[in-house]
């Protein structure tokens, strides 16, 4: 293909800035419509000359997603659509101030500077990612590490629906209670309950002390989860199934 030679001189090298503040050159022009830029970060690609001018173009190295994510180089997001969409939710759990705001589980939590780059995030899932028949696969990042808050290798498992859901806390900043206890003020007295692993409520008995009161809710909880342990034994990696066994349920949960 020809370089245009009547604008080759006046456009051959212009720069300009995208929407992310990323510097861009033109290294080859051919006319408006079809030229080819060069990042600051050293990658290149085809555009036209509007969509230059109006920063309208975006480096794989660009962070586009919560001023954080990038796509980087390799696989695309409609090649792994799945893993693409757990790594958005990921990253607007950390860093969407809006869902941060609602649900109050997910203050402080970050994602690892790794997991910031799509590809290492897709590698990662597809070396870990597996299926169980009939279940909905979740990505968990604290039942191997209690209260954890970090999104990263190390930390996280896919774990099915119904092993997440036995994780899942109230956070409810005025709560004077422990989980799993309530008062039942026609009774005046404290009340035990625990949601089963279909989410049914389990009612556990009433007690005159908070103490006894969420002993009975950890002791059902953590037999509860072993339960469920055992029943996916043979369908869950071993380093769940382990956390599993050895969960505690602590009064400041």
């Amino acid at each position: 293909m020809k370089l245009d030679k009547r604008t080759k001189f006046n456009r051959l090298g212009e720069t300009s800035y995208n929407n992310y503040n990323n510097k861009i050159t033109i290294i080859k022009y051919y006319n408006a419509l079809n030229l080819i830029v060069k990042f600051e970060d050293g990658c290149e690609t085809r555009t036209c000359y509007s969509n230059f001018k109006k920063g309208l173009i975006k480096s794989p190295y660009d962070k586009s997603v919560y001023n954080v994510g990038f796509l980087g180089e390799g696989f695309t997001p409609k090649e792994k659509t799945l893993h693409y969409k757990r790594w958005l939710q990921m990253l607007n759990r950390c860093y969407n101030e809006e869902v941060r705001y609602k649900h109050m589980s997910y203050i402080n939590c970050t994602v690892c500077n790794e997991w910031h780059n799509f590809q290492n995030f897709v590698e990662w899932c597809d070396n870990n990612y597996y299926k169980i028949k009939d279940e909905r696969m979740e990505l968990d990042k604290d039942i191997l590490f209690k209260g954890n808050k970090i999104y990263s290798p190390e930390t996280c498992v896919f774990a099915p629906q119904v092993i997440n859901g036995l994780f899942e806390r109230c956070y409810i900043p005025t709560r004077e209670l422990p989980n799993g206890v309530s008062w039942a003020s026609d009774r005046e007295k404290y009340q035990a309950t625990c949601s089963d692993s279909k989410q049914k409520t389990v009612h556990l008995g009433f007690y005159d002390d908070i103490d006894d009161c969420f002993l009975a809710y950890k002791t059902f909880k953590e037999q509860l989860i072993k339960e469920v342990a055992n029943k996916y034994s043979d369908k869950i990696p071993s380093l769940l199934y382990e956390a599993m066994m050895n969960y505690q349920v602590d009064i400041d949960d």
